[in-house]
């Protein structure tokens, strides 16, 4: 059975920082791309980085420069670290796991999601 857990969540000022980690089980995590979603209340589900199998990255213009997304394979955890944090980075932040997803923002390319954690940020 396909697992990913999200942890790292919580409540930070704006310009703290956050580190999400997000591990798996029952699949071949190192063969997956990884991905890292958030939703804010109402609004829509947003892609905000992605790690293929080869290391490649993807980021959301709006985290460029901020997030870092890294992946261990022999742990089985990807991590986002979150530097300068803004009000409007606060969400409910999901990984995500792909084998095949051609467009990596787009949520309908994943197989596998997490349940989610809270980040709020505010002062």
């Amino acid at each position: 059975q396909v697992h990913l857990v999200e942890s790292g969540g919580g409540a930070v000022q704006p310009g703290g920082s956050l580190r999400l980690a997000c591990t798996g089980s029952g699949f071949t995590f190192g063969t997956y791309a990884l991905g890292w979603f958030r939703q804010a209340p109402g609004k829509e589900l947003e892609g905000v980085a992605c790690i293929s199998s080869s290391l490649d990255t993807y980021y959301a213009e709006s985290v460029k420069g901020r997030f870092t997304i890294i992946r261990d394979n022999a742990k089985k955890t990807v991590y986002l670290q979150m530097n300068d944090l803004k009000p409007e980075d606060t969400a409910v932040y999901y990984c995500a796991a792909t084998l095949y997803g051609t467009n990596w923002e787009s949520s309908t390319s994943y197989n596998y999601w997490g349940q989610g954690t809270q980040v709020t940020v505010s002062s």
